[in-house]
């Protein structure tokens, strides 16, 4: 892991915004590069895919910092709000197109996070009363866990090349 000069002992915010940023970053290295068809390649039992992995993060950002954090009514959500359909892509949908959904969701959830303090706390109807601090780490788990799942489709897909 590539960690800046001095990060490590930086105020907690910074340290949290720097972990979810890289946790973004490493999501979408793992399917720049993928061809339309190798991103939406089914290589596990389920329906993840890599492109889905990436869409379903779009829709985790405006789940908690949108929805939840900054209480916007879903239906005034920047896109889909339907948890397991959160996975699916449409045909007419590009890779490029699906991580400028989740950068246009990672940067309106930074603006409506950087006017919360990290103990302020909201109400998530199945959670009960979470923190900002909690909803950081609850992503950086959850974006950490996908990109992990990716970069083993993503591996999966090259050894399918070579033979």
């Amino acid at each position: 892991m590539n960690v800046p000069n001095r990060i490590t002992d930086r105020p907690e915010r910074q340290m949290l915004e720097y972990m979810l940023d890289h946790t973004r970053a490493e999501l979408i290295d793992t399917v720049r590069g993928l061809s339309e068809t190798e991103s939406r390649r089914r290589l596990v039992v389920s329906r993840t895919t890599s492109i889905g992995l990436v869409k379903h993060a779009a829709f985790a950002e405006r789940k908690w910092f949108q929805h939840i954090l900054g209480g916007l009514p879903e239906s005034e959500c920047d896109g889909a709000m339907v948890g397991e359909a959160s996975f699916e892509v449409s045909d007419d949908e590009t890779v490029a197109d699906v991580i400028a959904e989740f950068e246009r969701a990672s940067d309106r959830a930074r603006a409506i996070a950087a006017d919360v303090g990290l103990d302020a706390t909201r109400h998530h109807p199945a959670c009960g009363t979470v923190s900002l601090r909690w909803i950081y780490l609850l992503i950086i788990q959850e974006f950490a866990r996908h990109a992990g799942h990716s970069d083993i489709l993503r591996e999966q897909t090259a050894a399918t090349r070579r033979t």
